[in-house]
């Protein structure tokens, strides 16, 4: 027979007891010194964003100046000094690095890449090309989590963990909310599982906290809403039905994108010129296209209030956002830097805009909120945190159609991500190629 055992439940209790007492005696409390590493990258993260932030408010204030015609020699020449300084300081990479670093480098970001990433993202965004800061941030922010990490000598698990705490302080810096910018810094790492890299959610919330208190202190940006949006109230469930279409219509717009996009990148592609050639064109593109359409010169932070205020055409809509297209796509693939989300915020607006003034009986504000969401979770593959940027910078508070339609233009985007590096491998990339 066996021994006679007394009973588990006591047993258990007893332990836990114990163990308890033991943790309490150690430290009361949950914070650790991890908690205060989070917090300074955070920090750190903040007062580089509102730094950066200034010096583009600055140049970018001195360039706006220029319209018109003479658009066609301020753009090409921005372009050149653009080229001139990967040229000479190195190519700082793209969002596909970043991510390519992550999943592959152990989470390793290049601090050596921040000089050029930061001089040619400056002149690119204050001259007027379609890309916004977010990606700059991101890469400086991030490569400064990896410094903190060798200096802490952490490794491993460690240090990615770090270097996607601070990347997240960089998205939360430019869009003002704390749990969107860390959702997003592990949702754009893969296509398909969302957040890959779960073990870093905290510490990515952490350091959004504290990036989003300094940046807010020092710049007075990110407490209200970036947009004021017309006022929408969600009472009937056939908003739902609304949502879904218009995210089948931010889908097709994904789509239209994406070729576009790869098309620029086939022709750049052909230029076998230096790289500063190849950025003065895109500088002459991009000075053509803000000739005949205004709009279309830089990223939509302030010109997605002209969309919302002012009474354009749908036919006029529909070319604004063919025209942004455009524009994204020659400042991306001609070697300009910057970040794609609130340029495809803007082009999403002005499809939304142009099908409710089409249709009368539609909510503007409904259906360019969910169209501005659908656009950009079918190209960059994050529902979720698109999700709460949009609701934040729209100041929309039931979000829940907003997450519909991003989950609408998540799941009918292609299979084979506009950013590559998403797939993690070439293995991967081939095997949804031929599916």
């Amino acid at each position: 027979m066996l021994p006679n055992k007394p009973p588990a439940t006591n047993q258990t209790q007893r332990w836990t007891f114990a163990q308890l007492f033991g943790l309490v005696k150690r430290n009361p409390l949950m914070i650790s010194q991890w908690v205060i590493r989070w917090v300074i990258v955070g920090t750190a993260g903040g007062l580089f964003a509102a730094l950066y932030w200034n010096v583009l408010e600055f140049l970018t204030h001195r360039l706006q100046r220029f319209e018109g015609f003479s658009l066609l020699i301020v753009m090409p020449l921005s372009g050149l000094v653009i080229g001139l300084v990967i040229h000479f300081l190195g190519n700082p990479g793209e969002i596909a690095v970043i991510v390519d670093n992550i999943h592959f480098r152990g989470g390793r970001l290049d601090v050596r890449k921040n000089p050029s990433m930061i001089l040619a993202s400056l002149v690119s965004i204050s001259a007027g090309g379609s890309a916004g800061p977010e990606a700059p941030l991101v890469q400086v922010t991030g490569s400064f989590g990896t410094w903190l990490a060798d200096r802490l000598k952490l490794q491993g698990e460690d240090l990615r963990t770090m270097s996607l705490a601070a990347m997240a302080a960089g998205f939360t810096a430019l869009f003002g909310s704390p749990l969107g910018g860390a959702m997003f810094a592990l949702e754009i790492l893969h296509h398909e599982h969302i957040v890959e890299y779960y073990e870093a959610l905290m510490p990515a919330i952490v350091s959004s906290c504290a990036s989003y208190l300094v940046f807010a202190a020092i710049t007075h940006l990110g407490i209200g809403p970036t947009w004021h949006f017309p006022q929408y109230h969600l009472e009937r469930i056939d908003d739902f039905a609304i949502a879904i279409v218009f995210g089948i219509i931010g889908a097709v717009a994904g789509w239209i994108f994406m070729g576009i996009f790869r098309g620029c990148d086939y022709l750049f592609a052909l230029i076998r010129f230096p790289i500063y050639i190849r950025t003065t064109l895109a500088g002459v593109g991009l000075g053509s296209l803000a000739v005949l359409l205004p709009l279309t010169r830089y990223f939509g932070h302030e010109e997605l209030d002209s969309v919302l205020t002012t009474s354009f055409s749908a036919v006029f809509l529909l070319t604004l956002a063919l025209g942004k297209m455009a524009a994204i796509s020659i400042t991306a693939t001609g070697g300009w830097r910057g970040g794609l989300i609130i340029p495809l915020f803007f082009t999403g607006a002005c499809i939304g805009k142009a099908v409710a003034v089409l249709i009368p009986a539609l909510d503007p504000a409904l259906a360019m909120i969910c169209t501005m969401a659908a656009v950009n979770a079918a190209v960059t593959r994050t529902p979720i945190s698109t999700t709460l940027l949009v609701s934040k910078l729209t100041n929309l508070s039931p979000f829940t159609p907003i997450l519909f339609a991003s989950l609408i233009g998540f799941f009918l985007a292609p299979k084979v991500p506009l950013i590559a590096s998403q797939l993690k491998s070439q293995r991967e990339a081939t095997d949804q190629t031929s599916a």
